[in-house]
């Protein structure tokens, strides 16, 4: 599809969910309803990261200037940006109704992982006074990276949709997020890595119906997996791993750049929505899930 269409399809999947969210009722209680309708705003956001424009004033130069006859409205940047903000809350909700109207939500095998969230450079950490007391110190193993700032726990399903997501800190170690990742998993199979690899955890999940899978280190033995599992497991744990290199690259989720938690937890969860819609929108169209190079042509 080209540029008009897909901006047509993000906000009338964005405006039927929200639609169905609020159930014709009012969100604000107080004040004036803004000119730009919220539906309207979160389908800015969405196409705005997708076409990789990833900061508030950035998104709002482009749809001013190309398309200020689809969004007459669009006037006042920092109204726009403050009315971004406020819709964290909603844009969560709709991310979770693209996840449930998929069907991945209550899929059987699901990958869990976290990446590094900085939101300074290390050189900075001593004299940034951004995010305390919430942001920390923290250590990239995959990256060899020490960082100041949050993790971004993930949960996917195995075609690569994000089914559950959080923002944790930086500081404690992997295994000790495991319940905030699994949170919301009712049954199944959770496929990590050897960074989760703890049998006390394991057994307590086990109780529950939630088997944890983790790459086993070399001294350790195999998988108890049925073989045809076992032989998918790496090709779905690379599902992950592409998300969050798209989540990196595409839509630079790690170099969000915000002065307080309000901002930067809603810059990131437009990210995080606009690629769980780009996946919705490859399902539909019966594309591969996360080819977003070729889902809008021009």
């Amino acid at each position: 599809m080209d540029r008009d269409d897909f901006i047509i399809f993000v906000y009338c999947l964005v405006e039927e969910q929200y639609a169905a969210i609020t159930n014709g009722k009012k969100l604000r209680k107080r004040g004036f309803s803004p000119k730009l309708s919220d539906a309207e705003v979160i389908t800015i956001e969405i196409c705005g990261e997708y076409l990789g424009f990833h900061d508030d004033k950035a998104i709002f130069n482009y749809f001013r200037k190309h398309y200020n006859d689809w969004f007459p409205d669009l006037e006042d940047r920092t109204t726009f940006v403050r009315q971004a903000a406020n819709l964290w809350q909603v844009k969560a909700r709709v991310q979770q109704r693209f996840v449930q109207l998929s069907g991945q939500m209550h899929e059987t095998y699901q990958i869990i992982d976290t990446a590094p969230l900085p939101v300074c450079e290390y050189v900075r950490r001593r004299r940034d006074r951004c995010f305390k007391p919430d942001a920390d110190y923290g250590y990239c193993a995959a990256k060899d990276m020490h960082y100041y700032g949050f993790k971004l726990g993930l949960r996917t399903s195995r075609i690569g949709m994000i089914t559950h997501f959080d923002l944790l800190p930086a500081r404690p170690h992997d295994i000790q997020l495991l319940d905030d990742l699994v949170d919301g998993f009712q049954q199944g199979v959770i496929l990590a890595d050897k960074g989760f690899i703890d049998a006390h955890r394991q057994t307590i999940l086990a109780r529950r119906g939630v088997f944890l899978a983790a790459q086993t280190r070399k001294n350790m033995a195999s998988l108890d997996l049925p073989q045809s599992v076992r032989k998918q497991f790496r090709r779905w744990r690379k599902k992950i791993e592409t998300v969050i290199a798209q989540l990196a690259g595409r839509f630079q989720i790690e170099r969000i750049r915000a002065r307080d938690l309000w901002h930067f937890q809603s810059r990131l969860i437009r990210k995080i929505l606009a690629h769980t819609i780009c996946v919705f929108i490859n399902l539909q169209l019966g594309r591969p899930p996360l080819d977003f190079s070729g889902l809008v042509t021009s």
